[in-house]
């Protein structure tokens, strides 16, 4: 396994200074962990930077690596390069992982450059025709990748899935954070904190409660991003002191932490192509964890909650009917906990990680034989 470099990974590789990378056994897996840091906050030019730089040296380790099938996943959709270069130049199995449909999103959030739009989408292009399989995280995701490829290309949907045991309601205590009294009701946003995300929404909710003087109802925002500075501005700027920020912390204390929330937040900018287009990490950690979630977007998670009652789907853009949803679950206990209960075996019967990872391992032995 060939990735970057994250600050709350965990990761203790031992450090190669002649090939400078990071490599070691973690849990039987071969990871090389190459020194490339990411951040949210980093500029367009030095995020696509990073992301080139990766793939490039990627490329030599396809090129040189004892495999029999090459595997990559986007984001970024540069990351399709080694698995291009190992089926092209070595003949290897590729199977190619699509997180995000390239250019539509980028497009839609406002990126205009003409040549990295047609870069992205050459290369997502030239990844669907090169693949032998594709793997889409969402039912969009699918249907983008077999509208652009070969009707003869294998396709998997195979969702990111919930970790049972890291999420687990038996996890839930009393949140211990700054701010948060013993009988307020919180409704928490784990993740990152960028534009795509449209977290204003949260704070434009957070005024209309305080108007309505509710301030038992708290909105706890864990995670960084781009974002995140200028949101917490806004919110002291605003007086809203239901908006309580804090940094973001490792995957194995935020599984006690999310399992102590009242509700999880699904929320996302008000636009189309993120409607069957996504699959975020955070909507499994919640049901999960057997917490109700509050969504503001349409789409196919939308979908999942109205079908499972596992959560409350509001309109996007309509803060008074997501304050109404908020309060509806402080008031009443019981409903609450049904659908923390609904959305727990929700993520049982879906979305557990063995039963996808067969899924995967399958798709994966189907292109290797």
């Amino acid at each position: 396994m060939v990735c970057g470099a994250h600050a709350l990974s965990g990761l203790e590789l031992p450090y190669d200074a002649a090939r400078g990378w990071h490599r070691g056994d973690v849990d039987g897996i071969d990871v090389i962990s190459l020194p490339l840091s990411y951040s949210n906050h980093d500029s367009l030019f030095r995020r696509g930077w990073t992301f080139l730089r990766f793939a490039l040296r990627s490329v030599r380790l396809a090129l040189t690596l004892d495999c029999d099938l090459v595997f990559a996943t986007s984001t970024p959709i540069t990351a399709v390069i080694p698995g291009l270069a190992a089926k092209w130049l070595r003949g290897k199995p590729f199977v190619f992982e699509v997180r995000d449909l390239w250019p539509e999103l980028p497009r839609a959030l406002g990126l205009s450059n003409p040549f990295v739009l047609g870069g992205m989408s050459l290369l997502e292009l030239l990844g669907y025709r090169s693949a032998d399989a594709c793997i889409g995280l969402s039912p969009g995701i699918v249907e983008g990748i077999r509208a652009r490829s070969d009707e003869r290309l294998p396709v998997a949907m195979i969702p990111n899935g919930s970790d049972l045991e890291l999420f687990h309601p038996a996890k839930r205590a009393k949140l211990k954070l700054p701010g948060i009294g013993p009988d307020d009701f919180v409704a928490g946003f784990t993740g990152a904190h960028g534009v795509a995300n449209g977290l204003d929404a949260l704070l434009t909710v957070a005024e209309e409660l305080k108007r309505r003087g509710d301030t038992r109802v708290k909105l706890v925002f864990i995670g960084d991003g781009k974002e995140k500075e200028r949101l917490a501005a806004c919110a002291t700027e605003r007086s809203l002191t239901n908006c309580l920020f804090f940094p973001p912390v490792p995957k194995a204390e935020l599984g006690a932490i999310t399992a102590s929330l009242d509700c999880g937040l699904m929320v996302l900018r008000d636009i189309p192509a993120f409607y069957r287009g996504t699959s975020p990490n955070k909507f499994f950690d919640y049901i999960a964890a057997g917490i109700p979630v509050v969504n503001n977007y349409p789409g196919w998670l939308a979908g999942l909650i109205q079908e499972n009652h596992c959560g409350i789907v509001v309109p996007p853009g309509n803060p008074s009917a997501f304050a109404d949803a908020l309060q509806r679950l402080a008031a009443n206990s019981d409903e609450r906990c049904a659908m923390g209960a609904a959305a727990r075996s929700l993520a049982e019967r879906e979305f557990a990680r063995p039963l996808l990872a067969a899924r995967f391992i399958a798709t994966l032995e189907a292109q290797s034989t």
